[in-house]
């Protein structure tokens, strides 16, 4: 009988967005891969079956704090492990995470481990009363469902430290760390520069990913360099933390180039010599090794996450998050020098390619999932 691993994802589309590589690792070695998440459709289904895996709806809450929503997740995951009987789950974001964990230890299958791949809306610094309320329903959840992993996989040492610090870890947690998903650096392939400054930023439109300071820092830009070009790649969100419909209009009237949500971010990153992102938090930032690997300089956050991506003044500039006068600086100082730009560019690709390559992150997350041996 074969090994059956299933992946327990929030959105069907991260499954072959973000996980390609590991489904692929899995698959080449004869291992029967299920895919689980609750919003399947046909695009998603194909997508996944093109890897050589076997897409599974299960109906749960991708967000909330309901804890019936919660309970009936947890029970939906424990039929669906009972049926399928599988050797290992490996779980990633909050809620799967918390779901699977809990529910694979009720099953009964061996190999229990979570992907810890940012920390999210409620763990991101702030004190509104909304964020205070999911960050005590969250710390309880996970509080529950982190003790019965066989491996805790995270993508940070900041993360991890806030987890010991806030008690949902304890010392004898089972806590690794890897590089990010990875990136395929063949797949995003560096790709000649743009003849003006052109500068882009990829993410979903969020407060915490630092939309508005981009937004701000784009408007600054181009008073102070007329011929620059500031673009936002996104959608926005069913989050408590999503910007408005208002917002995004003021900004686009007032000249922020507007690109929507895009299914291939390859030809936009092209068009650009500088990929920004000034997020508050991240686990390691897609967009920002997605740009690393097409050869394009980087300015980020001195932030969780982010701040492992940059070598600041030699692939990109780090500056502080929440302040829109910094990376407006940064934004002016890399407009007027394209022949930086253009050797923090090589050296993206460099840092890419010799730690963020896609298939050796995957294998060692799965070795450190305790999924394949050690070699």
């Amino acid at each position: 009988m074969a090994v059956t691993v299933v992946l327990v994802a929030s959105l069907a589309e991260s499954v072959s967005n973000f996980r390609a590589p590991l489904v692929r690792e899995l698959v080449a070695r004869g291992i029967r891969v299920i895919a689980v998440a609750p919003d399947l459709d046909d695009k998603s289904r194909a997508a996944i079956r093109a890897l050589g895996a076997e897409p599974a709806l299960v109906t749960f809450a991708r967000t909330g704090m309901n804890p019936f929503a919660d309970a009936r997740g947890i029970f939906a995951l424990y039929r669906f492990f009972r049926q399928y009987r599988p050797q290992a789950v490996l779980a990633y974001t909050a809620k799967p995470v918390n779901y699977g964990l809990l529910a694979a230890r009720f099953a009964g299958v061996p190999v229990r481990a979570a992907m810890i791949t940012g920390l999210g809306y409620a763990f991101t610094e702030g004190q509104e009363p909304r964020r205070r309320v999911a960050r005590f329903a969250a710390g309880a959840l996970y509080r529950c469902s982190l003790p019965q992993a066989t491996s805790l996989i995270f993508q940070n040492p900041d993360d991890v430290a806030l987890f010991r610090s806030v008690g949902i870890l304890r010392g004898s947690s089972p806590v690794n760390l890897v590089n990010g998903s990875g990136v395929e650096c063949g797949h995003y392939a560096s790709t000649a520069l743009p003849g003006v400054p052109h500068f882009l930023m990829v993410a979903r439109l969020l407060k915490d990913k630092g939309v508005r300071e981009y937004a701000e820092a784009a408007r600054q830009l181009r008073r102070a360099v007329p011929h620059a070009i500031t673009s936002l790649a996104g959608w926005i969100d069913s989050s408590p933390d999503a910007v408005t419909q208002a917002e995004l209009s003021a900004w686009q009237a007032d000249g922020l180039n507007f690109l929507g949500r895009l299914s291939d971010v390859r030809p936009a990153i092209s068009q650009a010599s500088v990929v920004v992102l000034p997020s508050y938090r991240e686990g390691t930032p897609r967009s920002v090794l997605e740009g690393m690997a097409m050869g394009r300089a980087i300015i980020t956050t001195d932030a969780p996450g982010c701040r492992e991506t940059v070598v600041h003044g030699v692939n990109g500039l780090l500056v502080p998050p929440r302040d829109a006068g910094p990376l407006a600086r940064a934004m002016t100082e890399l407009a007027g020098n394209p022949a930086r730009v253009a050797a923090m560019g090589r050296e993206s690709r460099r840092i890419a390619e010799e730690k963020y390559d896609a298939k050796a992150v995957a294998l060692d997350t799965l070795r450190k999932a305790g999924i394949l041996p050690d070699p």
